[in-house]
């Protein structure tokens, strides 16, 4: 799992992220707060609506989809991989 939101009005979406690199969003953006519900030191909660720039907020998927993908074994990362 990499990422988390709701379903009915899309508002913030939970990304796991490299635990200084939070920090540092969270220290820069108010729409960047520790993961509700998560893991405090490797999720983020990210407000899609606040001062977070819509370009920042998918790297930050990216991001999380990327720290996900390398921590599956070489065969899980096989069968996820295209082409």
């Amino acid at each position: 799992m990499f990422a988390l939101t709701d379903v009915e009005g899309f508002q913030s979406i939970n990304l796991k992220c490299d635990p200084e690199r939070a920090l540092e969003l969270r220290e820069t953006f108010q729409g960047v707060i520790p993961g509700y519900h998560m893991n405090k030191t490797h999720w983020n909660t990210v407000s899609v609506n606040e001062d977070v720039p819509e370009k920042l907020i998918l790297e930050l998927i990216d991001h999380s989809y990327d720290l996900v993908f390398k921590s599956l074994t070489k065969k899980q990362r096989d069968e996820l991989s295209f082409g």
